[in-house]
């Protein structure tokens, strides 16, 4: 796991910047009923894309929640007033408290399947009935674009992937929510270059290969070996989930 504290600063930059987030806010916002109503962002980290979500949907009321100091700073001076720092496992808000609740890029981070059922029972949880929980889903599926850098690395050990969409449907389904659609976004200039794979593989991303397995040295080899070092391959593809919390009868 990323030391967040000290990614904060850098994180935006390293990660597809306004670009992504305006797409990634977009998609999130296509499956939210246009109404009035409270949208609670967990895991907001930097708020770059909270902000966005606040911006292209003015009729909600939204608030952020990070549990990383340095990523609650960043994101309450993008929405001065509405982010709190909060365990996304235990949150600080009543039941049925927001007819929306969203969580980008937050799943994929959780190696115990037991935070991932905790933090879908608690977006359910303060979700009210007939309001939506939206997620991505599959993140490092979408990375695997079918490149040549994606042919190198196919042996890798790779972690499991906590947020695979059946896993996340199952628990969602667990916590009475039912499945209510879903869309796709680029992630804008995300497409990865040999070079820049090989920096990331020795820094233990994408693997369960520790940094200095020699192993990894072995991938490095490989990638080192491909043509065109900088040229990014295609953008990921990510993939978002909707959740809808049934009125009550």
């Amino acid at each position: 796991m990323l030391d967040y504290d000290k990614e904060a600063d850098a994180y935006d930059a390293s990660r597809g910047g306004e670009a992504r987030a305006h797409a990634a806010a977009a998609a999130v916002l296509d499956l939210i009923p246009e109404r009035p109503g409270r949208l609670l962002d967990v895991a907001c980290g930097t708020g770059i894309v909270t902000r966005r979500l606040a911006a292209g949907r003015p009729t909600l009321r939204v608030t952020g929640t990070d549990l990383t100091s340095a990523m609650v700073r960043r994101a309450g001076a993008r929405l001065p007033g509405a982010v709190v720092r909060a365990d996304s496992r235990q949150l600080p808000f009543g039941t049925g408290t927001f007819d929306a609740v969203t969580s980008v890029w937050l799943l994929h981070l959780l190696d115990d399947p037991e935070d991932v059922r905790a933090i879908i029972a608690e977006c359910a949880r303060v979700l009210r009935p007939g309001g939506v929980y939206v997620t991505t889903v599959d993140k490092a599926a979408a990375h695997d674009v079918g490149s040549d850098i994606d042919a190198v690395l196919a042996p890798r050990p790779r972690r499991p992937a906590q947020d695979a969409a059946a896993t996340v449907t199952a628990h969602a389904a667990r916590h009475g929510l039912e499945a209510a659609g879903g869309t796709e976004f680029h992630g804008v200039g995300q497409g990865r270059s040999p070079r820049a794979t090989i920096a990331d593989l020795r820094r233990g991303w994408f693997t369960l290969l520790p940094p200095g397995e020699p192993r990894t040295e072995e991938f490095a080899t490989r990638l080192a070996a491909l043509p065109d070092q900088d040229r990014p391959r295609p953008d990921p593809v990510f993939a978002v989930r909707a959740y809808r919390k049934p009125e009550q009868s």
